[in-house]
């Protein structure tokens, strides 16, 4: 064989194994969107009355309005999404503002600017300011309650349309409690935590129940056990609480 022809050989093999490992990386999830990378993490927004704060993880996202000094919630709305050029396709599960939009496609515009994102929505503009890009937290992700510990033992929960999400940024979280089906709202509450060892300390800057929890600093035990996080101690109420939680992606959701 002459070296015309080895090269010739040669490139299309190396063009059969490029295709190959994008059609690969492509499947599993692992070629991702840059700009879908560079949404992930918290960012905030304020006019000096109402603040407003967005998680984005890989495939999720929530948006919750409040004012801190009132101690007042306002409102949320999340689900899932993806990005298409310079527009964030929302697939909303929960939404407080209007409940129509739940199970609809929604689109928004999106540009970003270093440490700034702006997005624009039926002629309206809002400016945020990048809080963290999914650092430094253990637990960065959206997360669903998938058992409790009850008696001693672990009882499973099945996500279905009634469910309980956790979704945190690197210093941010927030969790929901809704129906996809009904479209009922039963509550949520968010701010900022962080993790130190096997201890997640949450400070609450919002919660849709009771604006007196607003300012409360709770501290549970954690760790991550065979994928899941374990969480547990005792709530605003005192109650307490034994939750295992999976990650959205790990059990098809």
């Amino acid at each position: 064989m002459n070296r015309k022809m080895t090269t010739t050989v040669f490139s299309k093999r190396m063009n059969k194994i490029n295709l190959s490992f994008l059609l690969f990386l492509t499947v599993t999830g692992y070629f991702v969107n840059p700009a879908m990378g560079q949404l992930q993490g918290a960012w905030a927004s304020t006019d000096g009355i109402e603040s407003r704060t967005i998680i984005f993880t890989a495939t999720n996202f929530s948006c919750a309005v409040y004012q801190v000094n009132n101690k007042k919630f306002v409102g949320t709305y999340g689900g899932s999404y993806r990005v298409e050029g310079t527009s964030i396709l929302e697939t909303q599960e929960f939404n407080t503002f209007n409940s129509s939009l739940i199970a609809v496609v929604s689109k928004s515009e999106f540009h970003l600017n270093g440490d700034k994102l702006i997005i624009s929505n039926n002629g309206k503009e809002i400016s945020f300011s990048r809080v963290d890009s999914g650092m430094p937290g253990k637990l960065a992700g959206a997360w669903l309650i998938t058992g409790r510990m009850v008696d001693g033992k672990v009882s499973s929960i099945t996500p279905g349309a009634r469910r309980t999400m956790k979704i945190l940024s690197g210093t941010r979280f927030q969790w929901i409690a809704y129906n996809i089906e009904t479209k009922e709202f039963f509550g949520t509450g968010g701010g900022v935590y962080e993790t130190t060892e096997n201890q997640y300390t949450e400070k609450i800057d919002f919660f849709s129940r009771d604006g007196n929890r607003v300012g409360a600093t709770l501290a549970f035990d954690f760790s991550i056990e065979s994928g899941r996080w374990h969480h547990s101690g005792l709530s605003s109420k005192g109650d307490p609480i034994n939750e295992y939680w999976s990650l959205r992606e790990t059990i098809g959701f």
